[in-house]
C-alpha cells in the first residue's frame, strides 16, 4: 500500500510516497482503510523534530482520520467490517490503510463524509475540551478567538457560538476575517489595526474579554492577558506564532483572572470517555447540519509535502485533508 513517509527530520522536503507492508491487527485492534486523513499546525513541526511529539523515524505525518473498518483483530467487539470510524492517532494517518485501537475509535454518523469527518477531533475536540471542560465558557460571556481563521480558531469560534459566547474573532487580514464572519464570529479584529489590547477593551465598552483562546502566543499574547476582564480565563492553546510568550505573573492577580494549559492530547489518552463524548457532539452537529466545518482544500498523498506547506505559508483557511 501507499504512504506519505517522513525518513528525516528536514521539513516536508524530506516527504516520499513510498510503498509500505499491508498492516495487519492484532488483539482489541481493526484495520481502517483511510478515507481521508487530516493535517494540523504541528505536523508542520513534528517533521522538523520539532514538537512534544516526536515518533521515530521513518513515519508519515497527519494525526487524525476517518475511514471504513476492513478487518477485525482477535478480541474486538462493539465493531464490525465495513462500519465507518474516525479516530485520533498522534501521527501515522497519511497513508492508505492504519491499524487503531478499538478503544480509539469514534462512529461516525450517516451524512457525515471522510473528509469532514477526519478534520473535526483535533480542532473541534481541543476547541471542545478547552472552551466547555477547561474554560467554562458561559452564555453571553465574550470569547476573544487568536488565529480565527486557521483550523483551530474556526473550529473554537463555532464552537464557542454554540455555547451561547459573544464572539470576537482576531486575525491578520480582512480575507480571513471574512472566513470567520461566515464561521459565525460577531465581531472582527485585524492585528494590524492597531493595539490589541486597546481594541479589545474597546469592543468590550471596556469592561474586557471573558475568555481568551489564544492559537497564537508570540507578541499578542500579552496584549491579549492585558486585555482580559475580572475572573477571565486565558486558554494556553498553542503557539502557532512560534514564539512561548513569558506572561508577567502580576497581570493574573490583578485582574484576578486565571491561566489555563489546554493540552488536549493529554487529555485524550487521560479521559477517553470525555474525549469520545465530545467528539461525538461534534459529529452531531454535522449530522443534523447545524454545523458546516470549512476544508480549505484536499490533497493526494503524493502531494502531502505541499498540504504541509500550505500550512506552513499561514495560507490554509479552514481544513488541509489528504485523500489516499
Amino acid at each position: 500500500m501507499k504512504a506519505a513517509v517522513c525518513k528525516a527530520f528536514d521539513g516536508s522536503d524530506a516527504l516520499a510516497l513510498e510503498d509500505v507492508p499491508e498492516p495487519e491487527a492484532g488483539a482489541g485492534e481493526v484495520v481502517v482503510r483511510v478515507g481521508a486523513a487530516a493535517l494540523n499546525f504541528f505536523d508542520t513541526l513534528i517533521i522538523r523534530n520539532k514538537y512534544q511529539y516526536k515518533p521515530p523515524l521513518p513515519f508519515s505525518p497527519s494525526a487524525e482520520m476517518a475511514g471504513t473498518i476492513e478487518s477485525l483483530g482477535d478480541d474486538v467487539s462493539g465493531f464490525a467490517v465495513g462500519d465507518r470510524v474516525c479516530a485520533y492517532l498522534g501521527w501515522g494517518c497519511a497513508r492508505e490503510k492504519v491499524v487503531v485501537p478499538v478503544e480509539q475509535l469514534v462512529r461516525v454518523p450517516d451524512g457525515v463524509d471522510d473528509t469532514v469527518a477526519s478534520g473535526l477531533i483535533v480542532t473541534y475536540g481541543t476547541a471542545m475540551h478547552g472552551l466547555k471542560d477547561r474554560g467554562q465558557v458561559q452564555p453571553g460571556e465574550t470569547v476573544a478567538i487568536t488565529g480565527a481563521s486557521g483550523g483551530a480558531g474556526l473550529a473554537a469560534v463555532e464552537v464557542a457560538k454554540r455555547l451561547g459566547a459573544h464572539v470576537i474573532a482576531v486575525a491578520s487580514s480582512d480575507e480571513k476575517l471574512a472566513i470567520c464572519k461566515a464561521a459565525g464570529a460577531d465581531e472582527l479584529l485585524n492585528y494590524s489595526s492597531g493595539d490589541l489590547k486597546q481594541n479589545l477593551k474597546d469592543m468590550t465598552g471596556g469592561k474586557g474579554v471573558d475568555v481568551v483562546y489564544d492559537c497564537v502566543g508570540g507578541p499578542h499574547a500579552e496584549p491579549a492577558v492585558r486585555a482580559m476582564a475580572w475572573g477571565g480565563r486565558f486558554l494556553v492553546i498553542g503557539f502557532a506564532a512560534g514564539e512561548v510568550p513569558k506572561i508577567p505573573l502580576n497581570l493574573a492577580l490583578l485582574k484576578g483572572c486565571s491561566l489555563v494549559g489546554v493540552f488536549w492530547g493529554e487529555f485524550v489518552s487521560r479521559d477517553p470517555e470525555g474525549h469520545r463524548r465530545n467528539v461525538e457532539e461534534v459529529l452531531n452537529w454535522v449530522a443534523d447540519g447545524s454545523l458546516a466545518p470549512h476544508i480549505h482544500g484536499t490533497y493526494s498523498l503524493a502531494d502531502t509535502s505541499e498540504a504541509i506547506n500550505v500550512i506552513a505559508r499561514r495560507e490554509a483557511l479552514g481544513k488541509v485533508v489528504i485523500v489516499p
